[in-house]
């Protein structure tokens, strides 16, 4: 069975020869002790200083290298890829700081070297429904961001299977517009601007998808988290009201075009895992067995309607022993793969810190315990 034919199977609900696996994206450290060479792949700071050197070009190439020679090397069955950086004129901008600068938009922006690659604005300005892009504008993606999408396909298409990430997911868009806080505050003050804001960058969201499952992926995965280790930041309730019909759009939009939808968001979403479903999620990822996410629960009320990416807790990864890795997987494979449904994966991405080893170990306990039949009363 193919990598591609393994995991249609498992989003489908059906047993494949083996259970699948792969990851969303891995720490650029990782990959260059994995694959023995340097690469501006996922290297924060130091990817966002060559694309303001015009380095684009040596950007793009790595990025589609690198998940190709991580898919070869690691053996997974699908691989996430995002868009690249337009083909456009970049100039250095205004620096406030050593990890922060003045947008195109005059706002300034902070790196945060300790997160990963999160950048985020620093004061959100106040904004009315005027400074809002209007959702009836059609939205048009430039190729060339999707260059290192298309080189994957050639490379993988045929054999694996593809996630297109949205760089754009628009549900809950609080860092386009006026900060979390602001933003949930405005669900009670001024619906009519969440509303908007929403229909607005769902609407870019939906170009994205659209160009990505045309470039050739399989599926598309949004990114948009709203949930805290205790629930929804915004509650069920408004999560339905202003939330959900954005996904559903983004789901009406994937199955359109033959894609399957994945959707990763994290933390505590018991209370809004039946609005997934409802949407018409095929697969969700960003299990977080560690805050109560529990597998052998999902299973039970999930398992026909879901299928789980997820099994790795990634604070195993990086503060835990390869034994725990190992029996983290086992307990996925046990309860969630049975009847299909299950793709080992960490609950979000290999991050700083990762302890190679302990990765390995849980790479090598899928091979170990995840042949099809699975028979749950061995592995417990």
């Amino acid at each position: 069975m193919l990598p591609k034919q393994r995991v249609i199977a498992a989003i489908n609900h059906e047993e494949p020869d083996h259970v699948p696996t792969g990851e969303n994206a891995v720490d650029y450290e990782l990959v260059e002790r994995i694959l023995g060479h340097a690469t501006l792949y996922n290297s924060r700071w130091r990817e966002r200083q060559a694309l303001w050197d015009g380095r684009r070009a040596e950007i793009v190439a790595d990025y589609g290298t690198a998940h190709v020679e991580l898919v070869r090397a690691l053996e997974w069955d699908y691989v996430r890829v995002p868009v690249v950086p337009p083909d456009r004129a970049v100039h250095r901008p205004v620096m406030t700081g050593p990890y922060s600068w003045l947008d195109e938009r005059g706002r300034e922006i902070r790196y945060h070297p300790e997160s990963g690659n999160i950048a985020t604005p620093v004061g959100m300005s106040e904004m009315t429904l005027d400074d809002l892009p209007d959702p009836e504008e059609p939205v048009s993606v430039d190729p060339s961001e999707l260059e290192a999408v298309r080189h994957v396909v050639r490379e993988l298409g045929d054999t694996h299977f593809i996630i297109g990430r949205s760089p754009v997911d628009g549900t809950f868009p609080f860092q386009e517009t006026v900060g979390m806080e602001g933003f949930l505050i405005r669900m009670v003050t001024d619906p009519e601007f969440v509303r908007w804001a929403i229909d607005a960058y769902v609407s870019r969201s939906i170009a994205y998808i659209e160009a990505m499952l045309d470039a050739g992926c399989d599926a598309i995965m949004t990114t948009d988290d709203y949930s805290s280790n205790r629930g929804p930041v915004m509650g069920p309730g408004r999560f339905r009201e202003f939330v959900l019909p954005g996904i559903v759009r983004q789901s009406q939009a994937i199955h359109a075009r033959g894609g399957y939808f994945i959707k990763h968001t994290d933390g505590n979403v018991w209370s809004i895992l039946d609005a997934l479903v409802e949407a018409g999620v095929d697969g969700w990822h960003g299990i977080q067995p560690s805050i109560g996410m529990d597998l052998c629960t999902l299973k039970e009320r999930y398992g026909d309607r879901l299928c789980f990416f997820g099994g790795v807790n990634c604070e195993t990864l990086v503060e835990g022993t390869p034994a725990e890795a190992r029996a983290e997987v086992r307990y996925a494979i046990q309860h969630a793969a049975p009847g299909g449904g299950l793709v080992v994966t960490t609950g979000n991405v290999l991050q700083p810190g990762t302890k190679l080893g302990n990765y390995l170990a849980a790479r090598q306990a899928t091979r170990d315990y995840g042949a099809y039949p699975i028979r749950p009363q061995a592995l417990a």
